[in-house]
C-alpha cells in the first residue's frame, strides 16, 4: 500500500521548543522525528510515500530527496493551508494503489501493516486505527457497534475506551463524489457526517502512541527514541 504523511502543520503548541522548522522536522533523540517515523515504516515493508507539504515544505523536501531508506517519497505541497480533509483528498491523488494508508507527520504509532492490509483484503472497507486507553477525555472516543465505527463522543467524555489514533486505511477514491471546496476538515467536515455510510471498521492496535505535537510528549519522546 501507499503511505500518506500529512507533514503540513504549523506546530503552534511547539513553538517554545521548535521555531526554524516545521513541526515533524523537529529534533527528537537527535534527529527529525520524520526520520524516525520513515525509518519505522521502511522496517515495515512500505516502499512509497506521499509527504503532505505546506508550511517550510522545502525544509523537508531538501532533507529527503526523493528517497529514504529504500522508500521513493513523493510530495504533494499546498501553496495555500488546505485543512487536512483537502490535504488528504489532494494527496491521494499521487497514490499509484487502490489503497493508502493515512498517518500524521507528528505521531508515531507501533502498527501491524501486515495485519491491516489483510483485514482490507478480506473485507475491503476503510478503517480507523484505534487504539484502547484508560482516559479518553483528552482524545474523544469511538463509538462502536462490534467492529463499525458508528459515531463519536466527545472529548469531555471520560473514562476508558477506544480512541481514533488519528490514522486511517482509505480507499484512494474515498472523496468521489464529495464536492466541498477546500479547506475542510477530514475528520469534522467529513468523516463525523459520513463515517455509518461509508462503513467504517476499527483495527485495534495496542502500540506505542505517542504524539509530539503535545509538549509534554514531544518532551517524553526525547528518552522513548534513544
Amino acid at each position: 500500500m501507499d503511505v500518506v504523511i500529512l507533514a503540513g502543520g504549523f506546530g503552534t503548541r511547539l513553538r517554545s521548543f521548535v521555531s526554524d522548522v516545521p513541526k515533524p522536522m523537529a529534533p527528537v533523540a537527535g534527529k527529525p522525528f520524520l526520520e524516525i517515523l520513515l525509518a519505522s515504516l521502511s522496517n515495515k515493508g512500505i516502499t512509497r510515500a506521499v509527504l503532505s507539504l505546506g508550511h517550510m515544505a522545502d525544509v523537508v523536501a531538501q532533507h529527503f530527496g526523493s528517497k529514504f531508506q529504500g522508500i521513493d517519497l513523493v510530495y504533494a505541497i499546498e501553496t495555500q493551508p488546505l485543512g487536512t480533509g483537502g490535504a488528504i483528498r489532494v494527496a491521494l491523488k499521487s497514490c499509484v494503489q487502490q489503497v493508502a494508508l493515512v498517518i500524521n507527520g507528528d505521531t508515531f504509532l507501533e502498527l501491524d501493516v501486515s495485519a491491516l492490509e489483510t483485514q482490507w483484503n478480506q473485507t475491503g472497507r476503510p478503517f480507523i486505527v484505534g487504539i484502547e486507553v484508560d482516559d479518553t477525555t483528552r482524545f474523544g472516543r469511538l463509538v462502536l457497534d462490534g467492529q463499525r465505527v458508528v459515531g463519536f463522543a466527545e472529548k469531555k467524555a471520560g473514562g476508558s475506551g477506544v480512541i481514533n489514533s488519528g490514522h486511517y486505511l482509505l480507499p484512494t477514491d474515498i472523496f468521489d463524489g464529495f464536492d466541498r471546496p477546500d479547506p475542510f476538515s477530514f475528520e469534522i467536515d467529513f468523516l463525523m457526517p459520513n463515517v455509518q455510510n461509508l462503513d467504517f471498521e476499527v483495527f485495534r492496535t495496542n502500540g506505542l502512541f505517542i504524539d509530539i505535537g503535545v509538549p509534554e510528549d514531544f518532551l517524553r519522546a526525547q528518552t522513548i527514541f534513544t
